[in-house]
Parts: structure tokens; sequence; C-alpha cells
């Protein structure tokens, strides 16, 4: 068995771990503040109309983004990965959609929608979908531009060249699907904006799992051969199946070859 004690801090007596714990709780509130900050220059970004007329499949038929809302001013949307060369979802996006029905409780009841969207007949995201048991709404954005104009999906055309605008910067690729969350807006006269997206780590925000281990003291102790959530993380109903988890998020039975694809440095 693999111990970790190299890693845990040393033994102390309560009164000196008082004192470091105050000392830390220094830096806590610190960043709690620097939070706020940061949340408040967030919703202070400029907002950009949606002029294009994007059209989703959902179970109750074709919808637009603007009917996306439900009823609300806000809508959040997760793009998720689809690995259509697996036939299943990537593993860290179920990992935080895993996270999704706990908040949407709530989320919808303060006036935002939130809605999972994939490049991927709507057929097979609804068998996914049962199979993980989610409850959220997930639509598909197959035929239209949406994902390659909000950036995470990819044309034959940008992989042949090996950059693709990922993260708001131009990064080697050669993956189609790379996950984001993006959020919008609806005014009063039905007018549709944008007005944040986050990509790569970024999403790690609403990944409450992390936020959990982040309290422990072994952390993420994500130790390869990846460094990221792959190295542990599975499909919820495959944590005693076997396999592995490849750089970009795709679970590898432990029968099966790895796929080709190269990791995105995010």
């Amino acid at each position: 068995m693999t111990t970790h004690s190299a890693e845990i801090s040393p033994v102390v007596s309560r009164a000196e771990w008082l004192a470091a714990r105050e000392q830390l709780l220094q830096s806590e509130k610190e960043l709690t503040r620097a939070r706020d900050r940061l949340s408040a220059q967030r919703r202070a970004l400029p907002r950009v109309r949606v002029d294009k007329r994007y059209v989703f499949q959902t179970t109750s038929g074709p919808k637009t983004l603007a009917e996306l809302f439900a009823g609300r001013s806000q809508l959040i949307v997760y793009h998720f990965m689809w690995r259509k060369e697996l036939g299943e979802g990537c593993v860290g996006c179920s990992f935080l959609c895993d996270h999704l029905d706990g908040a949407n409780q709530h989320l919808g009841h303060h006036d935002v929608s939130v809605v999972v969207v994939s490049r991927a007949p709507l057929a097979l995201l609804q068998a996914f979908k049962e199979r993980m048991g989610w409850k959220f709404e997930w639509v598909s954005s197959e035929g239209s531009d949406f994902n390659f104009d909000y950036h995470v999906s990819f044309r034959p055309e940008e992989l042949a060249s090996g950059q693709v605008y990922y993260n708001y910067r131009q990064t080697q690729a050669s993956i189609e699907e790379l996950p984001g969350i993006s959020v919008f807006f609806k005014d009063q006269r039905g007018e549709v904006f944008h007005t944040y997206s986050s990509y790569g780590r970024g999403n790690e925000e609403v990944l409450c799992a992390y936020m959990y281990l982040d309290l422990t003291p072994l952390g993420r102790n994500e130790r390869g051969p990846n460094f990221t959530l792959s190295d542990w993380v599975r499909h919820h109903d495959r944590y005693d199946a076997g396999g592995h988890v490849d750089a970009t998020g795709g679970y590898i039975a432990a029968d099966a070859k790895p796929t080709c694809c190269a990791r995105v440095d995010q």
C-alpha cells in the first residue's frame, strides 16, 4: 500500500496548531476578499449582443438560445465534451456534471437556468444522461455553429493546422472538443447577450469535489501520469471497472487500446 506520510505536515501541540491556523485564517480572508473583488469585475464585464440565431435540439423540439432561458433572465451553458470516437461523454465533463443537479435545485429559483450543450445527436446524449441518472436539461447543438463560435469545438482545418483558439489564445491541439462555461443574459425586450465564458481550469470554480479535497491533508493527490483529475476520476458507475482515463478525458477499458489524441495544455 502506498503511504503519504512524507506529504503530511508535522505533529505539533494544540497551541502551536492554533497559532498556525490563525495565521492561515488571515490568508483565507484575503482570498475571500480577492474572490469578492474578482466576482465584481466579472459582473462588470461589458456584454455582447448575440445576433446569430442558434437552434438546439431538445426533448421538447427545436429551441433557440433565447428559449433555453425558460422564462428566466440568466442562462449558464456548460459546453460538454462528447467523445464520439468512444460513444460517451468525457470523464472530466461527467465529473463536473455530477455536481449540477444539486445546485440546479436552487438556481432555478434565483432567476438562473442551467443547460448542458453538446455537439452530438440528442438520442445519444439522452441515453448517456439516463445512464448517469442526471436530471438537468441537456440539448444538442449538432448542425449549428454554436460550439465553434464559443470556441469549444474545432473544425478539421483548424486541427490540421496544429493550432486552435481556446481559452483566449492560440494553443496546440489535436482533439476536436474541449470544455467550457458560457453565460448569457436576456433583457426585457428579449434580446440575448453573451456576458462571460470560462475554459480550462477556470471551470474548477464549480467543482465542489475539488473544493472538498482542497480541505484535506493530501489535497487533490493527483500523482500522475497526467497530474490531472484523469489520474483518479471515473464515470461514477465505473470506479470498480478497471481501465484508465486518457489525458483527454476518455475512459479506456482495461482490454482496449488508448486513443491517439494529444492533451491540450490548459
